[in-house]
């Protein structure tokens, strides 16, 4: 059962007509997981967290074969969904094709590097919303070199800008947090 991974809405009995499959993709620290709770209650899907997927308590690593199971039996029985994370280990085919939109959070490092620091003082010794629980915020020397070089190197950008180029007419890029309000509000 893949309910616990998940942030459930409440559906109404008028639910939107239009399916509405929507990754989010983009640098640590983005918005990624705070993106994705809008637009779940926005349009009324069910929203995984990618980072609750991966990580069990205490920081460590799921198997992937497990992951990937859970996350395409989510995909499979979902009508809408919205499913934020890179993780390209994880069905990140399968999710960039399925997808009725690809939101790529395409913000500057001095924004991201902020946020997470934000995040971490917000959350410090305990777990986010979109954490596995006994996952405590943290920020280290490894989490701020993946901010600042690691997780922007040539690969990653190639990845996401490549998704957009594949998908151009469902792919949306936003490179401030004033697009993603402007985005929200339509």
């Amino acid at each position: 059962m893949v309910t616990w991974y998940i942030s459930k809405i409440q559906r109404k009995d008028t639910d939107v007509a239009m399916n509405h499959e929507i990754a989010i993709i983009g640098y640590s620290g983005s918005g990624k997981s705070t993106l994705a709770q809008k637009l779940g209650k926005k349009y009324e899907c069910d929203v995984l967290h990618l980072d609750r997927l991966h990580w069990l308590p205490g920081w460590k690593e799921r198997e992937n074969q497990e992951s990937v199971a859970i996350l395409s039996k989510f995909m499979d029985a979902q009508d809408n969904w919205i499913i934020d994370g890179n993780y390209s280990s994880l069905c990140y085919q399968k999710r960039m094709e399925e997808a009725t939109k690809i939101i790529y959070l395409e913000f500057p490092t001095r924004i991201c590097l902020y946020r997470a620091v934000k995040r971490y003082l917000l959350h410090r010794g305990r777990s986010r919303s979109s954490m596995t629980e006994g996952c405590e915020e943290k920020i280290d020397r490894e989490f701020l070199w993946w901010i600042l070089h690691d997780g922007r190197d040539k690969a990653h950008r190639e990845r996401h800008r490549g998704v957009c180029k594949a998908y151009p007419e469902k792919s949306v890029v936003l490179k401030s947090p004033r697009a993603v309000r402007h985005y929200l509000a339509h």
